[in-house]
């Protein structure tokens, strides 16, 4: 069996946007992205993360709205090679009636039945629903709160998820 996907947001689970403004979290250093409005984006990183993700039984994968930028920016302050993504294309930030999230429809499309583990601080029940009801191999939904980011905890979730999963 191939290692199960783990897909990977970036602001919240690895910069964790909603900290106290003032206080960069321990660990965590610090880089400025130009945006188009000439402005600096702030986002925390920690270089501890890159190792410890890693070390996890997964092909790991972008599923931000960085996209290839990920690659650029983030990748390389957390020692991390450069990884696929999912490319949300047309459907970035995309309002959908039915309650889910804009990401869950193409993970699962990019999963294509493979098991995965999905990281962010933006799923709800309805993501659940939808990932029960449209990937045939199993699935972990895991939140991460945006004001603390990853924890030591996280990832041994992460890990057992994959470890609990049968090879076929």
């Amino acid at each position: 069996m191939s290692r199960p996907l783990l897909f990977l947001d970036v602001d919240g689970p690895l910069n964790p946007y909603a900290a106290q403004r003032e206080r960069r979290p321990e660990g965590y250093t610090t880089i400025r992205v130009p945006l188009a409005s000439h402005r600096l984006l702030r986002v925390w990183l920690n270089p501890a993360h890159g190792p410890a993700l890693l070390a996890l039984d997964y092909e790991l994968c972008w599923a931000t709205t960085w996209m290839a930028e990920a690659n650029h920016w983030i990748a390389p302050v957390l020692g991390l090679p450069e990884l696929p993504y999912v490319d949300f294309g047309a459907g970035l930030f995309a309002h959908r009636p039915d309650g889910v999230h804009w990401k869950t429809e193409p993970i699962v499309a990019y999963a294509g039945g493979r098991p995965f583990a999905w990281v962010d601080d933006e799923q709800s029940t309805e993501d659940a629903v939808f990932v029960a009801d449209h990937h045939p191999g199993p699935a972990l939904l895991h939140h991460v709160d945006p004001r603390i980011g990853l924890r030591a905890g996280d990832f041994t979730t992460l890990a057992e998820f994959a470890a609990g999963l049968s090879p076929t």
